[in-house]
């Protein structure tokens, strides 16, 4: 007896937040889709709690959110963000955004992960379109003219029109699709926890650049901060191993007193900093997309709205192509996409070499540059409308 190979419309691998973003804005766009999400672990989604991760989200990144119906279900447990204080540990510059001054109720929002992969595992548990593969992965693709043949690690074989690789930044499906990585270690870790403060925040963001590294802080609700601490590789070690006592000593003495006093921390992950691009956006009837595509540092906030404006370009392209997943489509994604990942990693990594750099003469310039902001609206703007994904 031949062997059953079901057919999907779109394929997409990887269950996280931008794989099932994406499936999700699919289906609203085009309800008649067949979709499959192949995903390598099993398991629900669990409440947000203290230690949940946390994303930086845009004004515009709100607004896609809302486009695709998630945003009334995700709006109370984000935390607005109204005013952005940037600062260089040390010396004089220094700059302030405020929602106010652009006419916006917020710059962006701070949204704890847990809460978006619980809307979304609610929204999609309930769709007879969407079939969802797990634990698996992908152990073979084998191009066809008109489709993707694939091969799962349990033997499964599935057929897709379009293949979609949205995995993270690992991406095993990545190389087996033929795709080639492009990586620049930074030789910088992020150490990652939530902060509790013995005052209220008063819906502002910091981000604090010092010899180390940049200091953020993402206001979250119930009076705590999501804190990314960036460190050389060769000290991540011993400030993961500092008790929480002594790490939250360290990071006032490191941060200062200006966002407040932080009362105690949550648990901390810690994890390697480079930049990562693929050499292609698309092949053959495969599209990658989120951390798949583009892995970026976390100095400026942009790794999942850049993730968002995947998406929404993945469905416009599908919503409008002759044939799901053919040259044409791809390419129109392709260019669609390539301007805004080019601008977002080449400014990311420049702010990265510009505020890692010790020299006094950089120092004086680039101190001089966020004086100069202060001083002037128009220089300030496009760092606001960055911010607030208005300017790609």
């Amino acid at each position: 007896m031949a062997k059953t190979i079901k057919q999907y419309d779109v394929v997409i691998s990887g269950g996280g937040m931008a794989g099932t973003t994406l499936a999700w804005a699919l289906l609203q766009a085009i309800p008649s889709l067949n979709i499959a999400i192949i995903e390598q672990q099993s398991g629900t989604v669990s409440s947000a709690s203290f230690d949940s991760r946390s994303v930086a989200l845009a004004a515009a990144s709100a607004g896609l959110l809302q486009q695709w119906g998630l945003w009334s279900a995700l709006e109370q447990h984000a935390c607005a963000i109204k005013h952005i204080a940037v600062s260089d540990r040390g010396h004089f510059g220094k700059t302030h955004l405020s929602a106010n001054e652009y006419q916006q109720m917020a710059l962006g929002y701070v949204l704890e992960v847990d809460y978006l992969g619980a809307v979304l595992a609610d929204k999609l548990a309930g769709c007879a379109a969407i079939t969802r593969i797990a634990p698996n992965h992908i152990k073979q693709i084998i191009p066809q003219q008109q489709q993707q043949h694939l091969i799962l690690h349990d033997d499964t074989e599935l057929q897709a029109k379009l293949l979609v690789i949205a995995e993270g930044g690992a991406a095993p499906s990545r190389a087996l699709a033929g795709f080639t990585l492009q990586e620049q270690p930074y030789g910088q870790h992020a150490i990652i926890a939530n902060l509790a403060l013995a005052q209220p925040h008063r819906h502002t963001a910091f981000e604090r650049f010092t010899e180390h590294g940049p200091i953020a802080l993402l206001p979250l609700n119930q009076q705590r901060y999501s804190l990314v601490y960036t460190t050389a590789a060769d000290n991540v070690n011993a400030l993961m191993q500092l008790s929480d006592t002594d790490f939250l000593n360290h990071i006032q003495q490191a941060f200062g007193y200006r966002a407040g006093v932080f009362s105690s921390v949550g648990r901390r992950v810690s994890y390697p900093l480079s930049l990562k691009r693929s050499g292609e956006i698309v092949r053959h009837r495969v599209a990658l997309l989120g951390n798949s595509l583009h892995n970026v540092h976390p100095i400026a906030g942009q790794g999942f709205n850049l993730a968002l404006r995947d998406i929404a370009q993945m469905v416009q392209q599908v919503l409008t192509a002759q044939q799901i997943g053919d040259y044409a489509m791809l390419r129109a994604y392709q260019a669609a996409r390539q301007q805004d990942i080019n601008v977002v990693t080449t400014a990311t990594d420049a702010l990265v070499r510009l505020f890692s750099n010790r020299s006094r003469t950089v120092a004086l310039a680039r101190n001089s540059g966020l004086l100069a902001m202060t001083l002037c609206d128009e220089l300030k703007r496009p760092l606001a409308e960055q911010a607030m994904g208005l300017r790609s």
